[in-house]
Order: structure tokens, then C-alpha cells, then sequence
């Protein structure tokens, strides 16, 4: 075993041979969007993740179904449809699955990816002096909080369902392209934005690390309708469990304005990595990103431990 659970890592890592390492991660949840086969797609992107988190590449998955007995198998045939779909791009192969009778309904996966024993990336990598990018817009969480209310405006779910059915192999494959490049790898350490929010996967890079991080709240892309849903009360409870734990963790300094520290904590669905790269090397990344759509951005820099392990700066 390379990576286990000790550092609240994205997924296990197991070494079978001298250059083969599996990656094994598995994910599912209950609807957040309205339309079944976006939420397939979203699920599936959302597993698929974990993987490209490792610096791993996926091969197969098996999904994991629970659905009423009574419900509408052509909703369920829709979800199953996108989350295919997703996976058809990634490519990963679906070699099977198990489903339930459940009342609530979920949907996801479990996927097994490979990747090169001495080419993992974990969490627990960054070192002092490097810069943190960020690839995606943060805000699903209120925005699909106000979607179940039906308060989101169109726009705001376009925004949403574009950023969380955007798989993350076109980034996780520029980082290793930048790490390939040279022997000694730039990028140190690297995680994806999911429940925990951009605070609790920061914290867990910071102390798995050991280094304590700056992060400038003002260079963290939101999605559109995320500021305006909190502003509306839109909070989901995971955000609220998010502030509650890792807050302690954290100091904000005055100029950061109440809505942008509520949504450091919102718990994102598909959301973007968080990578850990030499300051020399952290420009050319951000740039190659963008190249391949994503919305990249520096948004912060690894320090050397100390009090607040995480200092947000307006």
C-alpha cells in the first residue's frame, strides 16, 4: 500500500509491480440537479476525479445504484445514459455494478485507475515556496441548495453544470506532462475540491504536509449566482459542518467580505484541483490550463508552518 486513509487522501494507491501502482476511489450521491442524465454525467465526473487527483489515468468502474422500486426505470436508464457518457470520454471502461431498492435515490461509482509508483501525487507533497492553482470556479453547493429550492436562475445552472461535468483529465494530464518534462518534478502535491470545500481540503494538504498556506480570497473564481445565492440564504448543511470543523483553522483578515468566507467553505460536487507547484514553474501551468478551458488561477502560496495554518488574505 503507497496511500491509505492516514492523510484524507483522494484515494488508495496499491503497488502491483515494480512500475504499476492502482488507484482505487469510489463515490456516489443523491441528486442535485433536476435533469437525470446531467446527473449521471455529473456523478461519474465527480468519481472519475478522485483518480485524476492521484495523477492516475482510470480503466474500469463499476456503478453503484440505488433506486425506488416503484420508480420510473426510463429516469434511471437516463441517469445510467449520462453517467455512460462521461465515461465513454474518459475512457473507462464499465465492467459492472450493483444496484439496491433504496426510497432515496443515489447513483455513482467505484473506479480502479493506474499510475506509476514513483509518479503519485498526494496531498502531502506541498513544500514551502510553492504557489497553489486552482483549475475550476468554486459555488456548487449553494447553487445546487438553490436549485432543490428552485430558486437558481438559468444562468447560474448553466454555469454549474458546465464547471461539474468538465472532467478534470485534461488538467491531471498537463500536470503530468509538466512534471515529465524534467527529473525533478514540479508539481509536489495535489487534491480535488469536493465535499470538505476549498478551506477543509486545504487544511488537510496543510497538515499532511506540514506547512501552513496563504490564500488570496479575491484570486478564488466563483461561479455566477453563488455570492447572490448566499447572499439569499441558500446554505446547504454540509457548508454549515465544513465551517464548523475547520474554521479554527483559519483567520480571515477585515477585508474579506462575509459572502467569499461562507463560500471557502462550500462543499463542491466535480470541483477543481488544488496543486501545489514551484513558483518558477507555476505561470507556464497556469497558462497550459487555460489552453484546455479550464479556469485556473493562483490563488495562494505554501509557507512554512506556523499560526494559522491557514491566513486568507483579501
Amino acid at each position: 500500500m503507497l496511500v491509505g486513509f492516514d492523510k484524507a487522501d483522494d484515494a488508495g494507491v496499491y503497488r502491483i509491480a515494480s512500475d504499476v501502482a492502482l488507484v482505487q476511489t469510489v463515490d456516489f450521491f443523491t441528486p442535485i440537479v433536476d435533469d437525470p442524465y446531467t446527473f449521471g454525467q455529473i456523478a461519474a465526473t465527480n468519481a472519475l476525479s478522485d483518480v485524476y487527483a492521484m495523477g492516475g489515468r482510470p480503466l474500469n468502474a463499476l456503478a453503484l445504484v440505488c433506486f425506488p422500486e416503484t420508480g420510473d426505470l426510463d429516469v434511471l436508464e437516463r441517469i445510467m445514459a449520462g453517467g455512460l457518457s462521461k465515461m465513454v470520454e474518459a475512457e473507462c471502461t464499465i465492467i459492472g455494478g450493483h444496484s439496491i431498492r433504496d426510497e432515496e435515490m443515489k447513483f455513482g461509482y467505484a473506479v480502479t485507475g493506474t499510475v506509476h509508483p514513483e509518479r503519485v501525487l498526494t496531498n502531502a507533497g506541498a513544500r514551502a515556496g510553492d504557489r497553489l492553482i486552482l483549475t475550476k470556479a468554486i459555488g456548487t453547493g449553494v447553487i445546487s441548495t438553490a436549485i432543490k429550492r428552485e430558486k437558481a436562475e438559468a444562468e447560474w445552472i448553466e454555469a454549474a453544470v458546465e464547471s461539474m461535468t468538465m472532467l478534470n483529465r485534461g488538467a491531471a494530464e498537463c500536470v503530468n506532462e509538466h512534471n515529465q518534462r524534467l527529473i525533478e518534478p514540479v508539481v509536489h502535491a495535489m487534491t480535488d475540491i469536493t465535499g470538505f470545500g476549498l478551506i477543509g481540503h486545504t487544511r488537510e494538504m496543510a497538515l499532511a504536509s506540514n506547512v501552513s498556506l496563504k490564500i488570496k480570497a479575491s484570486h478564488v473564481r466563483l461561479l455566477d449566482g453563488a455570492v447572490e445565492c448566499v447572499e439569499a440564504g441558500y446554505i446547504p448543511g454540509g457548508l454549515k459542518a465544513n465551517r464548523e470543523f475547520a474554521e479554527c483553522a483559519v483567520k480571515f483578515d477585515e477585508g474579506v467580505y462575509d459572502e467569499l468566507q461562507t463560500l471557502l467553505f462550500d462543499p463542491q460536487t466535480s470541483g477543481g484541483l488544488l496543486i501545489s507547484v514551484s513558483a518558477a514553474a507555476a505561470e507556464n501551468l497556469v497558462a497550459d490550463l487555460r489552453v484546455k478551458n479550464f479556469p485556473a488561477a493562483i490563488i495562494g502560496e505554501v509557507v512554512e508552518r506556523t499560526e494559522p495554518l491557514i491566513h486568507v488574505a483579501e
